[in-house]
């Protein structure tokens, strides 16, 4: 395989229920990073608990890492897993204007989804982070349809349907992997502050209404920036409000 880069380990199955929770299996017994391949998943998971449609020909992959920096830090990776997906798809497309990301963790392709990130982490006694699992779903071949998506939702689109670009699980995971690398070796070398810049110089609707959506309270308000914490920065008029975990819609 080409570019493969040194330092992780690569498996890939045939079939598996989940790869975040194939993650959470092998995790004890790994001593580097590991990404882990599932050509069908049969119990998919994305957030909140929701299932994750996979059909035959798409993306679901998970790297297991054993990270020793605070919980908070650790949770700012989604923004490098984002980073890295976006690189891919350029890569893999020749493209760039057609993706955007979507803040917490979502990659959009012609405004619709095509890529979603689920971060979960296990912990010891005393809050210490064991391991943390990255499971990254994309639409390389077919997408979701409308009824299998939460209402309000950003519709899915499909890398194929919308680029006529094929690519292989296999193929997409080497270019995922290369760049998850360098931005992985950015990000422990220099922090967060380069990360949040790429990551804004690629955000959607920067300056635009939208509205963040949690079990309790919806907030609207005009996207500023993401600060330094990775919050979502929302001016509602009454002044600047950071939010740190919320469903974001347009």
């Amino acid at each position: 395989m080409a570019d493969w880069p040194e330092g992780y380990g690569r498996r890939v199955l045939a079939q598996v229920d989940s790869t975040n929770a194939e993650a959470a299996r092998i995790a004890p017994s790994l001593t580097r990073p590991e990404w882990i391949l599932g050509l069908r998943q049969t119990k998919g998971r994305g957030r909140r608990g929701r299932p994750w449609a996979d059909p035959e020909g798409n993306f679901a992959a998970t790297l297991v890492m054993h990270p020793t920096e605070t919980p908070d830090r650790i949770a700012l990776r989604s923004f490098v897993a984002s980073l890295a997906l976006f690189d891919a798809f350029v890569t893999a497309t020749a493209q760039s204007t057609p993706f955007a990301l979507k803040w917490p963790n979502d990659v959009l392709l012609n405004g619709g989804k095509v890529a979603g990130i689920l971060l979960e982490s296990a912990g010891f006694a005393g809050g210490a982070v064991s391991h943390i699992a990255i499971g990254i779903g994309v639409n390389l071949r077919h997408a979701p349809t409308p009824a299998e998506v939460e209402p309000g939702a950003v519709a899915p689109k499909s890398l194929f349907a919308e680029t006529g670009v094929e690519v292989a699980p296999e193929a997409f995971l080497d270019l995922l992997a290369a760049a998850y690398a360098r931005y992985e070796m950015q990000f422990r070398t220099y922090g967060f502050a380069p990360i949040r810049t790429a990551w804004l110089a690629r955000a959607a609707r920067i300056g635009e209404t939208i509205t963040a959506r949690t079990s309790r309270e919806e907030t609207v308000g005009i996207f500023e920036t993401v600060d330094s914490a990775g919050n979502l920065v929302l001016n509602t008029g009454q002044g600047s409000v950071a939010i740190p975990a919320a469903e974001v819609f347009f």
